[in-house]
């Protein structure tokens, strides 16, 4: 009788655990995120986006104002073209703010995040904001500093 009360608790147990699991694996990768089309979508062109994904958060001041709703390629200026979807209630945001990409977390999640501008002008559906700064690749920055290092040392052995 005491060992099928233990069964019984213990499934229990697990399936609330699985549950919770669950639930904590959908915040972590953002699908628990509603996306709503309340708002408006604005577009910005990067040179290197990094490893930026739809669903993505957009933010200002560290508050989330938006999502990331769309990354595509152009082949003309061979820039990467990302759509943001902003909140409805953020509908002053002036139209020369800065969109930069930055990581947060341990995982190194990236997010746009946007510098407002001073412009009377706001942005609305269909803006672009033109002022763009591409994300940090922690592989090009070793890489620069190895050559530089290298070249360092060139530079002193080539002196003596």
């Amino acid at each position: 009788m005491k060992t099928r009360q233990l069964e019984v608790s213990v499934g229990v147990f697990m399936a609330i655990a699985l549950v919770a699991l669950f639930f904590l694996a959908m915040r972590v990768s953002n699908l628990s995120a509603m996306t709503s089309n309340d708002g408006y979508e604005v577009t910005a062109w990067f040179d290197n986006i990094g490893g930026l994904k739809v669903r993505s958060k957009v933010s200002i001041a560290g508050v989330r104002v938006g999502r990331v709703t769309g990354i595509s390629y152009d082949q003309k200026s061979f820039e990467a073209v990302v759509k943001l979807r902003i909140d409805k209630q953020y509908d002053q945001i002036p139209e020369d703010s800065i969109a930069k990409i930055y990581t947060s977390g341990l995982l190194g999640e990236q997010y746009v995040g946007l510098d407002p501008g001073g412009s009377d002008e706001v942005l609305h559906q269909g803006s672009v904001i033109s002022m763009t700064q591409s994300a940090l690749v922690l592989e090009e920055i070793i890489g620069q500093f190895l050559f530089n290092k290298a070249s360092e040392g060139t530079k002193k052995g080539g002196a003596e």
